[in-house]
């Protein structure tokens, strides 16, 4: 069960670092543009704006609503390694039982660290985008 455990710690955490890695690379590419684009100067249709300023928002939005649980999934396995190792070894020690689940609840934690930044970041595009869209309907109404 030493796999298990280092699902936990590399895996589920490694997946985590990964997706805050991506959510912060999309933000700071979509802000940068979000930031160059002028409405009334814009020459396509209202659609075709609006397809160029909410790509890549998806990412951002199912990186946050999915992070807590690929870190409640690193939980609920450290959580199962613990009391596995308990029934093994026949012995209950206080110690190791408390350091066990302190251990599994670090994903739930670093789920939580990656999800609330990504759902300020895609809240915070997405005000932008709903301003460009309303200064581009201002312009051609």
């Amino acid at each position: 069960m030493a796999w298990l455990s280092y699902l936990v710690d590399y895996g589920i955490i490694g997946l985590l670092i990964l997706l805050s890695i991506i959510s912060m690379a999309v933000f700071v590419e979509r802000w940068v543009f979000l930031r160059r684009v002028d409405p009334c100067g814009y020459k396509g249709s209202r659609r075709t704006l609006e397809i160029a300023i909410t790509r890549k928002l998806g990412v951002i939005a199912s990186i946050g609503s999915n992070a807590p649980y690929i870190g409640l999934l690193g939980t609920v396995l450290g959580i199962m390694l613990t009391f596995y190792t308990i029934g093994v070894e026949g012995c209950v020690d206080a110690t190791r039982i408390m350091v066990g689940l302190a251990l599994a609840l670090k994903a739930t934690a670093i789920g939580l660290v990656v999800a609330i930044p990504s759902i300020v970041f895609y809240n915070t595009l997405l005000r932008r985008v709903k301003v460009i869209l309303l200064e581009w309907d201002d312009r051609h109404e």
